[in-house]
């Protein structure tokens, strides 16, 4: 009993032992769910249970008699006819035929009782009034799991957490800058693209509008998973994240590899979006004003620089060591096109449009790294198939948040251990070989 105590007493808990429970495991089950939903959507949509029982029936040739009369086909497209939708008549009471029939039988006039519908239907309407339906873009984005990381072997058989094909199947995007997730909705709409207000960014889990719909140089019907710069007010920048829709067209059912190729694609051939005529109210600036160089007193009202986060599909651990974890973690800069501020008088003409607005280089935080299955499809909700490895750990408490290590330096030193791991195998194949 006691040796057993002490064997136990080191090992870890049940749900980590589970390899079932790993994110490994879980991992691999949502990628083969979304290979067989994916299957079956291209099952259903070819229709190919529809036309499994047709038959082109009997053959004039196989009997050779050119005298008989044609055979009748009695299986074929008429079976199919009870898909069709069938127009109910309206039907009335029973009980109001029988009222009817009684009144005009005796001849005695129809007295209409006072029912209390109204007062029940105007009670109805009431409480569904009350009850504000939920936006159809709410929770609509994809959210990454904390990636598990264990640093040290602490029981035979352990697992630092990092996936197996790393180098292989998956997709980084570095660095991930600070700011809010937001979802920007380019709505269907006549008029002048970039002109006509045609634009809305909307919050990640309520769906509520955060900015007033404002012109961009979006086509119409396009949805983007976004991230509003923490300075967006200073710089005017939008991040783009992952592309969900563009023109009309389901790019979420594709995978991330392509996803991320058309989202750089298309931003690229974007038009420059005209500056805003009029600028935010002012409030007070923030001491980094100054060394960003931006006028002082202007605000953005809205986003007009669309930025895609970089992405990686050299994935090999020498090119994360050498690029793209040292992007996850450093700052850097973009340029940023600043409108003329109310006081420029002289840029306020009607040939204003022609002159060039100033070049300024806003400073972008970095945030962490993001990592997406190569062959998975974006869905809402939480999602084994992408991986989060932040700057620095999620605060949950804030003494115990300072303490902890950064999951980018885990995730590093992890890195490390791979390839320090594969040098010592490839040489004991050497030797093995000599």
């Amino acid at each position: 009993m006691f040796a057993n105590r002490r064997a136990s007493f080191k090992q870890p808990p049940p749900h980590v032992l589970s390899t079932s429970l790993s994110q490994e495991s879980r991992r691999h089950k949502a990628l083969e769910e979304q290979k067989r939903r994916r299957a079956r959507l291209v099952e259903s949509e070819r229709h190919i249970d529809l036309f499994a029982d047709l038959n082109l029936g009997h053959s004039d040739d196989e009997d050779g008699k050119d005298d008989d009369p044609p055979d009748v086909v009695l299986e074929g497209v008429a079976q199919l006819a009870p898909l069709l939708p069938r127009s109910e008549p309206d039907q009335v009471p029973v009980s109001s035929l029988d009222y009817h029939a009684e009144s005009s039988a005796t001849g005695e006039p129809e007295v209409m009782m006072a029912t209390p519908s109204k007062r029940k239907g105007r009670r109805m309407k009431a409480t569904k009034n009350s009850k504000k339906k939920a936006s159809p873009w709410a929770n609509k984005c994809m959210y990454a799991e904390l990636l598990e990381m264990q640093e040290t072997d602490l029981w035979a058989g352990g697992e630092d957490g990092l996936p197996g094909d790393l180098e292989t199947g998956w997709v980084a995007l570095a660095p991930v800058p600070v700011g809010k997730r937001c979802l920007a909705i380019s709505l269907q709409g006549g008029g002048t693209i970039g002109a006509v207000p045609n634009t809305t960014i909307r919050s990640r889990v309520l769906g509520k509008p955060l900015i007033p719909r404002f012109p961009s140089p979006l086509p119409s019907d396009t949805v983007l998973d976004c991230i509003l710069d923490q300075n967006w007010r200073e710089n005017g920048i939008l991040h783009v994240l992952d592309v969900i829709k563009w023109k009309g067209r389901d790019i979420a059912d594709c995978e991330s590899s392509f996803r991320f190729w058309w989202r750089d694609t298309r931003l690229s051939e974007l038009p420059p979006s005209c500056p805003p005529t009029v600028s935010a109210p002012p409030i007070a600036l923030h001491a980094s004003t100054e060394e960003r160089k931006i006028p002082i007193g202007y605000r953005f009202p809205y986003p007009t620089t669309f930025f895609g986060i970089p992405c990686f599909t050299n994935t090999t651990f020498p090119n994360f060591l050498s690029t793209i974890i040292p992007r996850a973690r450093s700052s850097h800069h973009a340029q940023v096109s600043i409108p003329p501020g109310p006081n420029d008088t002289d840029m306020m003409d009607i040939e204003s449009s022609q002159l060039t607005s100033p070049v300024h280089r806003a400073a972008i935080k970095p945030d962490g790294l993001l990592l997406y299955v190569a062959q998975a499809i974006y869905e809402p909700g939480t999602s084994p198939l992408s991986s989060w490895v932040p700057l620095v750990a999620p605060a949950i408490d804030e003494v115990e948040s300072s303490k902890q290590p950064s999951p980018l330096d885990v995730f590093e030193r992890l890195v490390k251990k791979r390839v320090t791991r594969g040098a010592h195998s490839s040489a004991e194949e050497v030797d093995m070989l000599h």
